[in-house]
């Protein structure tokens, strides 16, 4: 089943949708299916040749080019912020939903793990999101409506081994979109926060290593995970049925949420085995 089929297209015709994080995984996978719902979509990320990439194959695949918009941008760069609002203003007068999903994960115990590493993570996590969001909250607060998502993780429910810094940055993003969407309600404006599960994209690979450069491989969960076109479905689903929070993901690891809230602490264990089994790997391939 195709994301556009999967959802009601009518929730997405003619909106005007910035995605951040667009070059690739959940991003590109929501920015093809949105484009193929009619919404009028702008890419952002900061590798400008990615994002031409995802826009010529959303062209291809019948998107109107007019639609379309590339805006480069690195999202802890917050002086520029302000410019990138504006350009889509001036291309299409208004931002009726802003997906926040830029972000990278990590694969390192806390004691191999610099300090840098923790800064990165969360400037990048958790910052970046919330200056998007400040930068685009008083143009829906002038239009009397909008949408703002926000990708967090399982692992902004639960915290799981050699992730302690990308756990405690998606924690931080629920707990402040959460928050966030008590003050804006009245307002007009809506607050969604999605929480994948294990998705076939290449965060494993881009995961941050204690020292702080990327893994450059995959993980053997990852890579069993759901399907990224499968995941987008869901999320448009999700969006188009207003659910305010939606959890995908079609592994075990979705199960974890039920277990932390129910007993936690038989999820306290299972994590400490889990951190057991990476330390016998990490050991093994020493």
């Amino acid at each position: 089943m195709s994301a556009t089929n999967s959802a009601n297209e009518d929730t997405f015709e003619g909106k005007v949708v910035w995605i951040t994080g667009a070059s690739s995984g959940i991003g590109e996978a929501l920015a093809k299916a949105l484009s193929g719902s009619g919404a009028r979509v702008v890419f952002s990320a900061r590798r400008e040749s990615e994002l031409q990439r995802v826009r010529d194959e959303c062209i291809a695949a019948g998107a109107d080019s007019g639609d379309l918009l590339v805006l480069p941008l690195d999202v802890v760069d917050y002086d520029a912020l302000p410019a990138a609002v504006e350009a889509i203003l001036k291309r299409f007068g208004r931002v009726d939903m802003l997906v926040n999903n830029a972000g990278n994960s990590q694969r390192s115990f806390c004691l191999d793990t610099d300090m840098q590493v923790y800064r990165t993570l969360i400037e990048l996590n958790v910052l970046g999101q919330i200056a998007v969001t400040k930068a685009i909250l008083p143009v829906m607060v002038e239009q009397g409506s909008g949408h703002i998502l926000v990708t967090a993780s399982v692992a902004g429910k639960v915290g799981v081994p050699l992730r302690t810094g990308y756990c405690a940055a998606k924690h931080a993003v629920m707990g402040f979109f959460d928050s966030l969407r008590t003050e804006v309600a009245h307002l007009g404006i809506r607050v969604t926060t999605i929480v994948p599960g294990f998705i076939r994209t290449n965060i494993g690979s881009n995961a941050l290593t204690g020292s702080g450069a990327p893994t450059g491989k995959a993980d053997v969960d990852i890579n069993s995970g759901m399907d990224v076109v499968e995941c987008a479905s869901e999320i448009l689903r999700g969006i188009s049925e207003g659910s305010e929070e939606i959890a995908v993901g079609r592994r075990p690891e979705m199960e974890l949420l039920k277990l932390k809230r129910e007993d936690p602490t038989a999820a306290f264990r299972l994590m400490e085995h889990m951190a057991a089994d990476a330390r016998s790997r990490q050991e093994a391939d020493a």
